[in-house]
């Protein structure tokens, strides 16, 4: 209980306790109020509103970090207030960012000695890396068409229909189409075969994903390099690749360092990887890098002086905190090789942990792989009872956030569950959600079988079901309950008025 003698107003004494005043007058909401309040006022007023929020731990929807060592979070804290843009003021800052994108790129496998700098810059997680990388590859093939005295407004771009919703966000914004090979059941990645025929002289650049966000699986980045460098031979283009490794380039390295997607493959010009992500830092920081200075077009470049010296600037923003690059860089030598490496291990092993125990419940079907970003994607082996939908709403009531999911099309009919596993997900956390997932299975069991004993008196007194020897025909559970949503939209559009419900 918080008490304050604060002043609230001339002559007022403020008891800032949940019996004052306050507790019984709600501020506005979308106007800001005429008076001041106490701030201990203000402060407990926003943690109760915010208790109904979701506990980050527990949401296993996300890939984002959501636990950092204290070291860290005072580091964060004591820079919080840094703008990152201001390059002259904060000039140590620039240097961490700096040998971050070189870290980042020795990692990636950059063609560059170690007394060279590398070619990248720090985004506001994966997306901003995804438009900086794809406007870079637009303008290198507009220019080209451009000397070659070719049009240059019909650009494309060729990707998997699995692809993360940025990549749509970047070719509806730069007019760029999108062409996205179709998904099939069993195979939720973008085929390399198919993705080099739909290769034309118009594409900017096809683009591999290291860690589908639907299943956690790599692309095979290797295969579409040769076989977009023999397309490349045969037509006289120049088409290159870029890999969104936004999940999976913090872990490939690390635990399989033989897999080849990076930039030892000569079509690779650009990676974006998301510091938030496995990088281990709390949200929002990314990173992209470029195999070489001519991959990044210079006039995209901008330099300002404004802040007192000559700054080469590359985003789509400005202004952004300096407080996750700091938290980057904490993390890149506190852990080192070795740490990042134990890590992913551990998620790795825990991912197994659960994927076994899902398995043996002997209800699901695993659609993830063993060997890509640690999670467990799975379907339901049966769905007429219930769906993956009814799994994930029920889970919520154990305080789990477990998200459940349509595929990309074509694969639109298969519906999964999906876990993320991140490093704060420990082998007891793995142990109490299957024991949590097992007694959902069983409650929805039980609804299924009552639901259906409801449905056989029901069809009898309204002449529905009924076959003609009079015997019930007993609906599944689902159908049951499609029928009772389709009664209530018909009432619904019956009484419906005009304006906003």
């Amino acid at each position: 209980m918080v008490i304050s003698h604060s002043s609230s107003g001339p002559g007022e004494s403020a008891y800032n306790t949940f019996s004052s005043r306050y507790a019984r007058v709600e501020l506005p909401r979308y106007r800001m109020p005429e008076n001041s309040i106490p701030k201990e006022t203000a402060y407990q007023m926003i943690t109760d509103e915010l208790m109904l929020d979701g506990n980050p731990r527990l949401d296993l929807a996300s890939f984002v970090t959501t636990w950092m060592e204290p070291e860290c979070d005072k580091l964060i804290m004591d820079s919080i207030n840094k703008n990152y843009v201001d390059m002259d003021e904060y000039p140590v800052t620039t240097e961490l960012q700096n040998r971050c994108v070189n870290m980042i790129a020795h990692l990636f496998n950059a063609p560059i000695n170690e007394d060279e700098k590398a070619i990248g810059v720090s985004t506001v997680g994966s997306s901003e890396a995804i438009m900086l990388a794809g406007l870079a590859f637009k303008r290198k093939w507009a220019n080209k068409r451009k000397e070659e005295g070719k049009p240059y407004d019909k650009p494309n771009i060729v990707t998997g229909a699995n692809v993360q919703v940025c990549w749509e966000k970047f070719a509806r914004y730069f007019e760029v189409e999108l062409k996205e090979v179709k998904l099939t059941e069993g195979y939720y990645v973008m085929d390399p075969l198919k993705a080099v025929e739909m290769v034309d002289e118009n594409t900017i650049c096809v683009a591999a994903i290291l860690g589908s966000t639907l299943t956690g699986e790599y692309e095979d980045v290797k295969l579409l390099n040769d076989l977009l460098v023999e397309k490349n031979k045969e037509t006289g283009w120049n088409v290159p690749i870029h890999v969104d490794a936004a999940s999976g380039g913090f872990i490939a390295p690390f635990l399989h360092p033989e897999l080849e997607w990076d930039f030892r493959l000569p079509l690779v010009k650009s990676i974006n990887v998301s510091g938030h992500k496995y990088g281990l830092v709390y949200p929002g920081v990314g990173w992209v890098v470029w195999r070489s200075k001519d991959d990044l077009p210079e006039e995209l470049i901008f330099h300002i002086n404004y802040l007192g010296t000559d700054q080469p600037t590359f985003t789509l923003n400005f202004s952004k905190g300096a407080s996750q690059i700091i938290a980057q860089y904490y993390q890149l030598i506190r852990l080192g090789f070795e740490g990042y490496k134990h890590i992913m291990e551990n998620c790795q092993a825990n991912a197994a942990v659960l994927r076994e125990g899902m398995e043996a419940t002997g209800r699901f079907s695993i659609v993830s792989k063993e060997d890509g970003v640690p999670l467990v994607a799975a379907s339901l082996k049966d769905s007429t009872k219930f769906s993956v939908f009814d799994v994930s709403e029920n889970l919520r009531k154990f305080g789990w956030i477990v998200p459940a999911y349509t595929m990309a099309p074509d694969a639109e009919h298969v519906a999964v569950l999906r876990v993320v596993i991140r490093e704060d997900f420990s082998r007891s956390l793995a142990q109490r959600l299957l024991a949590d997932i097992n007694k959902v299975l069983h409650e929805l069991d039980a609804h299924a079988a009552h639901a259906i004993k409801v449905t056989a008196p029901t069809a009898t007194q309204n002449g529905n079901g009924v076959d003609g020897d009079d015997t019930v025909t007993q609906k599944s559970v689902l159908d049951t309950e499609k029928r009772f949503v389709a009664a209530c939209m018909s009432l619904v559009k019956k009484n419906k008025k005009t304006g906003v419900c």
